[in-house]
């Protein structure tokens, strides 16, 4: 096993070098050395002192590394408050935003969805709260993650009990199949969803927003430079009036940007609808 000060050591080495913060890892270090010893049995590599002249040697490995580092935790409904208040009030609000718009696509990007909880959450909220108030409106949600693995097991559909303790018992009957230990989501959850393998820092989906969430991700684990280049696409892909989210315990960056507490919940920010964009000079 790998121990603490060595793994310190080596995490405050490469992390900056992939733009990612310490500061976010401290608490999930742990994991994060499991998945390094094991890579290191796969090389047949001593210590992680032979990973980083490993890794000078093979400029590849580094993606390799970066998957490693990779900490998805997510179920059905998580933080229960934050779907509260997109059932109340943020996606009623941008379903009138879109209609008085005179549009029919209610449009959502769900940033590093992982296993597909997210979107997913979101889409049985829509179809159990929401969809005969709007019934004009298409609801869609884009869903991307930089795992392979994520979006395949996001796209089977297949969940087990554990990741549903937080989803109302009503809803979780009327939106699943049980079958022995796993509950496989219905189709027309599903059809709501586009899964795509994306890394957030590099390549983004097409369109434009009225919602993008992005919570515990970009705002804990991104350096600073990547955070802002991130919110900056963030508030370029959202529509006058769109909303993102963020973790309750995440902050933007300091600095102007186009976004603006939105008073429902901690981590919802609005786009202002009437309002000039601010220079990014010096971004």
């Amino acid at each position: 096993m790998i121990p603490d000060f060595a793994g310190v050591e080596f995490l405050q080495w490469c992390l900056p070098r992939m733009h990612l913060r310490w500061l976010g890892f401290r608490k999930v270090r742990n994991r994060i050395y499991k998945r390094l010893n094991h890579r290191l049995l796969e090389l047949g590599l001593p210590s992680l002192d032979a990973y980083r002249v490993y890794l000078e040697d093979h400029a590849d490995e580094w993606k390799v590394l970066g998957s490693l580092c990779w900490m998805p935790i997510t179920r059905f409904y998580r933080d229960r408050s934050v779907y509260q208040q997109l059932e109340a009030i943020v996606l009623p609000q941008l379903a009138q935003l879109v209609i008085g718009a005179q549009e029919n696509n209610l449009r959502c990007w769900s940033a590093g969805c992982a296993g597909g909880e997210e979107p997913y959450s979101l889409a049985i909220i829509w179809m159990q709260r929401l969809a005969l108030r709007f019934p004009v409106l298409h609801f869609r949600v884009v869903a991307t993650d930089i795992d392979p693995q994520a979006i395949q097991r996001a796209q089977r559909g297949w969940y087990h009990w554990s990741s549903m303790k937080e989803l109302p018992a009503e809803w979780r009957a009327q939106a699943f199949v049980a079958s022995g230990e796993e509950l496989c989501l219905k189709d027309e959850y599903r059809a709501a969803v586009t899964f795509l393998v994306q890394d957030l820092r590099e390549s983004v989906p097409d369109g434009l927003f009225q919602l993008i969430l992005c919570r515990n991700l970009a705002f804990t684990y991104f350096d600073e430079t990547s955070q802002r280049e991130t919110l900056r696409r963030f508030t370029d892909m959202l529509v006058p009036g769109g909303a993102l989210i963020i973790g309750k315990l995440e902050s933007l960056p300091a600095g102007q940007w186009e976004v603006e507490p939105w008073s429902v919940h901690m981590g919802v920010y609005r786009k202002p609808i009437n309002k000039r964009p601010i220079s990014r000079t010096g971004y």
